[in-house]
């Protein structure tokens, strides 16, 4: 079964999943201008987010993206599907591996899939997402419980 995008007339529906219905992958740039505005817009001005030798001298490979922002960006492939972010019931994820963000012009990208994993009651059913940037899972464990019509 194939899910029906937001921008599809009708929202999707409890009866429209199935366990197994996938949702369309998306895929997220993330430079180090986008860490200085998820900085300045969250307030969280960590120097390992823009700071390339801080960040070295922690310890870190590079400049890393904001758990937060990583985790953010990983729901929108729910949210864009279902159409409603109001309809997020739970949402949770565990950090595995960050996002490295090289000063290259080009940065990183985060690839997020996600599919339904189970149906549960009142018709809530459960996405399991596939966060993953540069080959490496980036978020473990994401899950969020979304409430369908």
């Amino acid at each position: 079964m194939t899910a029906k995008s937001a921008n599809d007339s009708a929202r999707i529906t409890y009866a429209d999943v199935e366990v197994g219905t996938e949702l369309p992958a998306q895929t997220f740039p993330v430079t180090r201008a986008t860490l200085v505005q998820y900085a300045g817009a969250s307030g969280d001005f960590n120097p390992i987010h823009w700071n390339e030798k801080f960040a070295v001298e922690v310890g870190l490979p590079d400049v890393i993206a904001h758990g937060m922002f990583t985790m953010a960006e990983a729901i929108r492939v729910v949210t864009d599907w279902v159409g409603d972010p109001g309809a997020v019931v739970e949402y949770g994820v565990r950090f595995t591996k960050p996002v490295v963000v090289p000063n290259d012009g080009q940065g990183a990208t985060i690839e997020v899939s996600g599919k339904v994993g189970a149906k549960l009651a009142d018709n809530t059913v459960r996405v399991d997402l596939l966060a993953m940037c540069a080959g490496q899972k980036v978020l473990g464990m994401s899950r969020a419980v979304v409430r369908l019509s």
